[in-house]
């Protein structure tokens, strides 16, 4: 897994080696105070035959001289390694977040049937973020402070030998605290993640989903079940803190250790004289320097942990399978002209599931309008629905002009297919955005004629600011005529061979279904269309009716023929009072 990060790493690799020089030089300079020290007092205080005023020019000079260090060196020195590491990580972050926004894009419509949106939004904020400090931590700290160990070390046994091991008696059990904390904590990490994740679906929907709420008066019920979420997460968080702490108390406590060890046999040392007062001073602050960056290798630890139960997060959402994608070879569909060809189709969502389509097999001429009609949950969006292959047949094929769609790539197989849906999304931009997601390099003109064919002109020119109006997150500003117009619209300026109309009107009231179905028949002239039906009058008018009943054909007509078998259909025409 961390060799899969790598790669977004690898770009990186100068400027983070240049950071870590720079922190290198930024977190030695530091090591040099406690020279100083030893100097002060064994060079000047303690110092034998030096008279005042010597003594005051000596400090002068060494003050001056780590003055320049201090004031001049230091302060670029820590602006360039923080900035060099917060610009590398971010943009390391950056080209995560594009290449797993392009593989969320790939997925097909059963993950986003099996997955909360919230959930999926967390993996690619909140995780991606967290590994960050893989970065920040893992590739440049960790080394800076292993690095700071190791200057401190070689300083400590030029000072003196034995003083040093004495201050090294510390580090098996420091090691072997770290091994078995480190471990527990990333099982600790990844469940805290995961409930997380679980706090941010449940908010996401019920934000989404605030009018039901309000609308059946359950805001109570909501709010116990929202703490069921909660306080699962502050169970998993708490459990998480308890062994954090538990891991900075013990190595706490064995760094605590280490400088009572040093300056018991340092003052040894002191009183059989063999060594200086100065020297075991420095030593004292030398011992910060080497037990700290040891804490902070903890805390560190800590943050891997989290990063690394991130990290397994993401790549699992990069691990996700494409159920829809491109077959070797596959190339582009050309000069459709929008003959469809069902042949013994089956479908099931799952591969535990039962059918919902079976054996369909279908006709369609170019410039047929074609009408799916029957009972809800009968199978007529989920065949639709592969036309475009938002799914993929389980058995049998679907060939447009004699060529099956599975053998195309799927953008070219959708540039040619127009789609309007019963609740069309529209992104919380401004409606000639809106308008252009069918065709992004349109021109102005060519937007406008689009909104006039789909009668969404007129409305759209009485609005405050026009084609700028921005129209809410899903178009709540608009009314459901005004948004399937909008979506009309998009097909409009697409211009695609092949139209599919699922329940385009079936949400909407009377007047609003009587303007959008004349935008409808516009709309369809001339192309291939498949319409998914609710309301049979609104189909009567079509060259093909096929009645679908527990995924199969059961008839099959023009409006006329059906009537007169007294079927199915003529039962659905006589239930809606026909």
């Amino acid at each position: 897994m961390i060799r899969r990060y790598m790669k977004f790493v690898k770009p990186y690799y100068g400027i983070i080696g240049l950071t870590i020089l720079i922190g290198i030089l930024k977190f030695g300079i530091p090591l040099l105070i406690p020279l100083l020290v030893a100097y002060a007092i064994d060079g000047i205080i303690l110092a034998d035959g030096l008279a005042y005023d010597e003594r005051i020019r000596m400090l002068v000079q060494v003050l001056l001289v780590f003055a320049v260090v201090f004031v001049v060196v230091r302060p670029p020195v820590e602006f360039f390694r923080q900035y060099l590491a917060q610009r590398t990580s971010n943009k390391i972050l950056y080209d995560i977040r594009k290449k797993l926004y392009g593989h969320l894009q790939m997925l097909s419509a059963k993950f986003y049937s099996n997955n909360k949106v919230g959930e999926v939004i967390s993996r690619v904020i909140n995780d991606v973020e967290q590994t960050k400090d893989f970065i920040m931590t893992g590739l440049m700290n960790v080394w800076l402070d292993l690095v700071t160990i190791i200057i401190a070390l070689i300083i400590m046994f030029n000072l003196n030998v034995e003083l040093a091991f004495v201050s090294m008696l510390i580090f098996p059990f420091y090691i072997f605290g770290v091994w078995f904390f480190f471990g527990r904590l990333r099982a600790k990490t990844r469940n805290r993640s995961q409930a997380l994740a679980e706090v941010q679906g449940f908010l996401h929907e019920r934000v989404q989903g605030i009018n039901v709420v309000k609308s059946f008066a359950i805001e109570n019920h909501e709010e116990e079940r929202f703490d069921k979420k909660n306080n699962n997460f502050l169970t998993k968080a708490l459990d998480h803190s308890r062994w954090t702490a538990y891991s900075f108390m013990v190595v706490n406590t064995i760094t605590d250790i280490g400088p009572l060890l040093v300056i018991g046999y340092g003052t040894f040392l002191v009183l059989n004289e063999n060594l200086t007062v100065g020297v075991l001073a420095a030593f004292v602050a030398y011992l910060e320097r080497l037990y700290g960056p040891l804490r902070r290798l903890v805390s560190s630890s800590t943050a891997l942990t989290q990063s690394i139960a991130s990290m397994d997060r993401v790549f699992g959402l990069f691990d996700v399978p494409y159920d829809v994608k491109d077959e070797e070879g596959a190339e582009p569909i050309k000069d459709v002209k929008g003959h469809i060809q069902i042949n013994n189709v089956s479908f099931k969502y799952d591969e535990n599931d039962n059918d919902i389509l079976k054996n369909i097999n279908l006709d369609i001429e170019v410039g047929e309008t074609v009408a799916f009609v029957g009972m809800s949950g009968g199978g007529k969006s989920s065949l639709v629905s592969l036309i475009p292959r938002f799914y993929d047949v389980t058995a049998g094929s679907i060939k447009i002009d004699g060529q099956d769609i599975r053998d195309v790539t799927v953008r070219s197989l959708r540039d040619n297919l127009g789609i309007v849906m019963q609740d069309n999304i529209l992104f919380s931009d401004s409606i000639k955005e809106n308008i252009l997601l069918a065709k992004p390099d349109a021109t102005e003109e060519e937007v406008l004629l689009a909104a006039q064919r789909a009668n969404a002109h007129e409305f759209i020119m009485n609005l405050e600011e026009g084609y700028d109006t921005t129209v809410g997150e899903r178009g709540v500003k608009l009314s459901g005529g005004q948004k399937q117009r909008i979506a009309i619209a998009r097909v409009f300026l697409k211009n695609p061979p092949i139209l599919i109309l699922d329940e385009a009107t079936s949400a909407l009231d009377l007047e609003s279904e009587s303007i959008i179905q004349d935008t409808l028949d516009k709309l369809s002239s001339d192309r291939t269309t498949l319409v998914v039906a609710h309301r049979l009058s609104t189909v009567t008018h079509a060259d093909k009716i096929v009645v679908i009943e527990n995924g199969q054909i059961s008839e099959m007509g023009t409006h006329t023929e059906l009537m007169t078998r007294n079927g199915a259909y003529k039962n659905l025409y006589d239930i809606q009072g026909l």
